[in-house]
C-alpha cells in the first residue's frame, strides 16, 4: 500500500499523477489528507481524500509514503508535526520515502536525505544541505525518491511503480501510456 500526503496547496498534477498511474498499476494508493477530507490545491482543484493523517494506525501494511510538491503544500506538510513523526517512523521501518517539487525540503527538514542524492524544483536545493543535489528529473537512492517537478510527474509516478512492482510492469504500463 502507498500512502500520498496532501496539504492545502498541493501540486495537482504531481500529486494527482502518481495515485492515478499507481492504481493503473494495481497498487493499492490512498490519499490521505493532513486535515481535512477534500483539500485544495494550489490551482484550486479541490480533492476528496481516502482518509485523513490521524486515521492512520501503524505502517504495517504500507510499502512507501509519497509527498507531492506545491507551495504552499510542502510548507504545510513540512510543518505537520504528526507527519514528522510518521516519516520518521517509516524511516526506522525501512518504508520508501518518494517527494517531488519542493516536497524533498520536507524530507530534508527532518533529517531524511543526509548524505543521499536528490532531486528538486529548481531554487530549493539552496534549502536541502544534507543531500547531494544532482539535475537529473527522477533520482533514486536507497529507498528515497526524488523528483524535479511537474514535468517529471510521469517519470517518478513510474519510477514508483517499477520500484514496487517491477520493471516489466512499470515499462508495460508506460507502453500502454504511450509514453515509450
Amino acid at each position: 500500500m502507498v500512502y500520498v500526503f496532501f496539504a492545502e496547496g498541493f501540486e495537482e498534477v504531481e500529486a494527482l499523477t502518481v495515485v492515478d498511474v499507481l492504481r493503473r498499476a494495481q497498487i493499492e494508493t490512498l490519499m490521505v489528507g493532513l486535515n481535512k477530507s477534500s483539500v485544495t490545491g494550489s490551482h484550486d482543484i479541490s480533492v476528496q481524500m481516502d482518509l485523513q493523517l490521524e486515521e492512520i494506525e501503524n505502517l504495517d501494511e504500507v510499502e512507501m509514503l509519497v509527498l507531492p510538491g506545491g507551495m504552499p503544500g510542502a510548507k504545510h506538510l513540512a510543518e505537520n508535526d504528526d507527519l514528522k513523526k510518521l516519516l520518521n517512523d517509516a524511516l526506522g521501518a525501512d518504508l520508501h520515502l518518494a517527494a517531488i517539487c519542493a516536497a524533498p525540503t520536507v524530507l530534508s527538514k527532518h533529517g531524511l536525505i543526509k548524505g543521499r542524492q536528490f532531486t528538486c524544483y529548481p531554487g530549493f536545493e539552496n534549502q536541502i544541505e544534507d543531500g547531494v543535489h544532482t539535475d537529473a528529473m527522477v533520482v533514486h537512492d536507497g529507498k528515497l525518491i526524488t523528483g524535479k517537478g511537474v514535468g517529471a510527474a510521469l517519470q517518478f509516478a513510474l519510477k514508483l511503480v517499477e520500484i514496487i512492482k517491477g520493471e516489466d510492469v512499470s515499462k508495460a504500463l508506460a507502453k500502454s501510456m504511450i509514453c515509450l
